[in-house]
């Protein structure tokens, strides 16, 4: 493997864990905001917020999209945000956190799957092994559901599994949308589309529970890191790694999220870290170097692939 593509490999790596970490860290600040902020309104809120900063950068560059990619983005937007993280919402509402949790960390496999079957990538026994490691890891850092768990609704936890499903296929597709425009292009649209697609659910939220709007600085600061960070940065940088990495090696980097999350509520909610985190992050940490470890052979069909069929380009002269 040539220096390039091994640059090209660890800057997708980093991507992806710094995604990955930001959501899991943006749990302990949506804990506190949920309290005041229904889950759809703060779901606009956060994407109107990452609008304004996605498009502070976007609006200066001279890429444009092609008219025949609009459904794509559009479709990008409504897996993404209308389905998925609506999804995520609800179902851990109709079920238990404990569920959302271990339920939502079957989205890697997901991944893999829409990316033989839509993005026509090969998944090698590495990755498959990655995968199923870090699944392993994430289940002994959860913990087997209990028995409270295993009687929450039934409706919400398939609500959830729609949400993993979702998710997979939202990565796939905007893996597909950025090799033919960039990462920071592709974010924006599926910012825009989102907002419009999902503002009906916020309509109808509000009109059942009506809020304040009169909330402390500590909220709004809460809100504008969700929406600046955990959306417009994590966003980019899920679709930036993925740009970088084939989807079947990016896949496992999802698994940053619950050791994250588990390691901040810890230091700072005060929740208990027993042997299972340690020994959980073990597996998803060597699940996760297993599946992006790339044989030369693999780095080569990869090259020579892409030299037989070039991938479409769009510059600022298209579209």
């Amino acid at each position: 493997m040539s220096q390039s593509q091994w640059k090209q490999m660890f800057l997708g790596a980093v991507c992806l864990t710094l995604a990955a970490a930001i959501w899991g860290g943006v749990y302990v600040v949506s804990k506190v905001v949920l309290e005041v902020i229904p889950p759809f309104t703060l779901l606009i809120l956060r994407f109107c917020i990452a609008l304004v900063v996605l498009g502070a950068f976007t609006i200066g560059r001279k890429e444009r999209v092609a008219r025949k990619d609009y459904p794509l983005l559009m479709a990008i937007a409504f897996v993404g945000v209308t389905i998925s993280i609506a999804a995520q919402f609800l179902g851990t509402k109709l079920s238990t956190a404990h569920m959302g949790a271990l339920i939502t960390s079957a989205s890697p496999a997901f991944i893999a799957i829409f990316a033989v079957w839509l993005l026509k990538e090969r998944i090698h026994l590495k990755q498959a092994a990655g995968i199923l490691l870090a699944t392993i890891g994430v289940i002994i850092v959860i913990g087997v559901p209990d028995q409270a768990d295993a009687q929450s609704s039934l409706a919400g936890n398939l609500i959830l599994f729609v949400a993993a499903i979702s998710w997979g296929l939202y990565t796939v597709l905007s893996k597909k949308a950025t090799q033919r425009y960039s990462s920071l292009l592709v974010t924006t649209y599926v910012a825009l589309f989102g907002i419009i697609f999902t503002s009906p659910l916020m309509f109808w939220e509000l009109s059942a529970t009506p809020i304040s709007w009169q909330f402390g600085w500590d909220i709004w600061a809460g809100v504008l890191y969700i929406g600046m960070i955990s959306t417009a940065g994590a966003f980019y940088l899920w679709n930036k790694g993925f740009e970088l990495l084939p989807a079947g090696s990016g896949a496992g980097f999802f698994f940053v999220q619950p050791i994250v999350g588990a390691f901040l509520g810890w230091l700072l909610l005060h929740e208990h870290l027993g042997v299972g985190f340690f020994a959980g992050g073990a597996f998803i940490f060597l699940g996760v170097a297993l599946s992006t470890l790339r044989t030369r052979e693999s780095a080569k069909n990869k090259r020579e692939t892409t030299e037989e069929h070039p991938l479409p380009h769009y510059n600022e002269k298209q579209g």
